[in-house]
């Protein structure tokens, strides 16, 4: 275990799965549903007997009562890949009231949601896969299954560092491609860039057949904009910074991240993207524990 992994949230989170919304295509039998069919107990349709299916499979009473071949369809059940795609630009060191203290940041955060969810899926037998986003992809793991493939995660996790500018639009078109079989893709950002350019991003990724889920990290401060004197504010990404009187703009930013938010949340429905904005004052297990519940079967 790792310091940005709480035993306690895991013991909590345990009973919960991690079910993908979108049926998933894997090399090992699990608890997803996948869009093949084959031999289950999960009984999916009839279809018409044609030369060369197993005859094992006809079913006799159907064959009885309209003197016709029938074959029993099954839904075919799979593993699931989980991709993990972690914001590292330099915003995500930004921190509650401010700071940029260790524990408190935004990466922080992030590595708390991201290693449990790649523990929990490691749990029930899934393969996890992590990709750290910068300007393009500092670093790649691909997805695999074992428990010395998690630990290779969480070190990741626990070593990453935040700088530079956002890439995260150029890091999700590239995913898209790179990620060559189905999964759940996770991002964890701060979505610190224009939202139009996030609809692309989404439609890619949709039309690879991903089921996408955002965790969408932000800080009271940046919503409320609660300053009541002269404030500098600096760039964690690289520009000059700023000094500003709050309550000559207060009015005018408020407005702008309502309209910022407004476009977020119609992207992400327009996309079918699991959307969750997050403040990084709240709970990670009880973020957590929403999210698996929403979308259990």
């Amino acid at each position: 275990m790792r310091d940005f992994i709480d035993p306690k949230v895991v013991s909590k989170l345990s009973g919960l799965p991690l079910d993908a919304r979108i049926p998933m295509i894997g090399s090992v039998s699990g608890r997803h549903r996948s869009p093949t069919r084959g031999s289950s107990l999960e009984f999916s349709e009839y279809r018409k007997y044609v030369p060369g299916d197993d005859t094992r499979r006809l079913d006799w009473r159907a064959w009885g009562r309209s003197d016709r071949f029938y074959i029993k369809e099954y839904e075919a059940d799979t593993n699931l890949r989980l991709c993990l795609i972690v914001d590292v630009s330099g915003s995500m060191n930004y921190g509650i009231d401010g700071t940029q203290e260790e524990g408190n940041r935004k990466i922080d955060y992030a590595r708390k949601i991201a290693g449990t969810l790649a523990y929990l899926a490691a749990f029930q037998g899934d393969a996890v896969g992590l990709y750290c986003a910068g300007t393009d992809f500092r670093r790649e793991i691909p997805p695999k299954r074992s428990g010395a493939h998690l630990r290779f995660i969480l070190d990741e996790l626990g070593d990453m560092e935040c700088e530079g500018e956002t890439g995260l639009a150029e890091t999700l078109h590239q995913a898209a491609e790179k990620i060559s079989q189905r999964a759940l893709v996770v991002i964890v950002s701060d979505l610190f860039l224009d939202p139009e350019s996030l609809r692309s991003c989404f439609q890619h990724l949709r039309y690879r057949k991903h089921d996408i889920a955002v965790f969408h990290l932000l800080e009271q401060n940046e919503i409320d904009f609660q300053f009541d004197r002269p404030v500098r504010f600096v760039d964690l990404e690289g520009a000059a910074p700023m000094l500003v009187d709050p309550t000559t703009i207060a009015k005018q930013y408020r407005k702008a991240v309502q309209e910022y938010l407004e476009q977020i949340k119609q992207i992400t429905k327009d996309s079918v993207v699991d959307y969750r904005r997050v403040g990084i004052e709240e709970d990670h297990g009880e973020v957590l524990a929403r999210f698996l519940l929403a979308r259990k079967k």
